[in-house]
């Protein structure tokens, strides 16, 4: 069966009749989890386990976005309550090497919470280079203003995820700081010029070799002034393959957002076309869903190729007895925040 190169979400706790019939027939490249989706931790854990089961891979990508700060899918009181971003570049400030620790040991908590519920794809970390006059969507997620730390705190963070059992999505490809306007609600214009736009690509350079990345959706009038980055052939191709250097898995973002026009399944075959691996369409819209499987060409070798090798970099976790391994490394990171107050 040919695997359709989407990731689709759910409307549920638990799978309806409709879409485990569809997930099975369409076989996609994975699934997407969101607040809708959760109730419990067994509930959770029950839910990634049927997924899995329907596609009959035990390494299937369930990608969850599970930054800290305001965006957290996973909630107190069943899960701790994770920083933002900005936390750690304010950290930065006064202690690199401790900031640098901070944040790969809150990203190996955040993993450890995912692994337990049988996440392996946390759409996580932020390389968005902060811009003071930027719309506020990125704002306190992101991991500072200088391209070097942001690259610095991200690798981090790449490393805690795998360290916990969880892959990391570098975003937003090419870079989403300077935005305008919120991409959920309108597509922004870019004016920046190329040579003031190479402190955006700086962060995703210094981590080209990422297992996973995810798109912007903004227009970037130097590159291409007609389409935005993620349906655009020249900016997935000349600026994050070429002088990115970014060889990884390819996700749009959500395909839902107001910043992209045209039907979503007219969206994800554009963006194929453009050049990215797998369609996100986060929503659990069945209409939406049927057409992007009708639409999309049948997942590439090279895709295939690239998916593999990044739900390969998964380390061999043991589940043992998480509740003591993440108090153990939150108490390690707040002693590490609190040692620079």
């Amino acid at each position: 069966m040919a695997v359709t190169p989407a990731v689709f979400g759910m409307t549920g706790l638990s799978l309806t009749a409709d879409e485990k019939a569809f997930f099975r027939d369409s076989d996609p490249a994975g699934y997407i989890i969101f607040g809708r989706n959760i109730e419990s931790k067994a509930q959770l854990r029950a839910l990634t386990d049927e997924l899995r089961a329907v596609q009959g891979r035990d390494d299937l990508a369930i990608l969850i976005d599970q930054e800290g700060g305001r965006v957290a899918r996973m909630q107190e009181p069943l899960w701790p309550k994770f920083p933002a971003g900005e936390v750690f570049d304010k950290l930065y400030d006064i202690a690199p090497a401790t900031a640098i620790e901070a944040a790969r040991i809150n990203a190996q908590a955040i993993a450890v919470t995912l692994h337990e519920v049988g996440i392996t794809v946390d759409c996580h970390p932020l390389l968005d280079v902060r811009q003071p006059d930027a719309n506020n969507v990125i704002g306190d997620r992101a991991l500072g203003s200088e391209p070097m730390r942001v690259a610095a705190l991200g690798r981090a963070i790449l490393d805690g995820l795998q360290r916990g059992g969880v892959v990391g999505v570098v975003k937003h490809l090419p870079g989403h700081g300077r935005t305008s306007v919120d991409t959920h609600k309108a597509l922004p214009t870019v004016t920046a010029s190329d040579e003031e736009l190479q402190l955006d690509l700086a962060p995703f350079q210094t981590l080209n070799k990422a297992p996973m990345g995810m798109t912007g959706h903004l227009l970037f009038t130097a590159w291409d002034a007609e389409t935005p980055s993620t349906l655009s052939k020249t900016v997935i191709q000349d600026i994050i393959r070429d002088r990115i250097g970014f060889d990884g898995l390819l996700f749009t973002d959500d395909l839902d957002m107001e910043a992209l026009s045209g039907t979503v399944p007219e969206r994800a075959e554009r963006a194929q076309i453009a050049g990215c691996d797998i369609a996100l369409n986060c929503w659990g819209k069945m209409d939406d869903m049927t057409g992007i499987a009708e639409r999309l060409a049948p997942m590439s070798d090279k895709t295939q190729q690239r998916l593999d090798q990044a739900m390969a970099t998964i380390t061999d976790t043991k589940d043992g007895d998480s509740a003591d391994e993440l108090a153990m490394l939150l108490a390690k990171r707040d002693e590490l925040i609190a040692a620079t107050a």
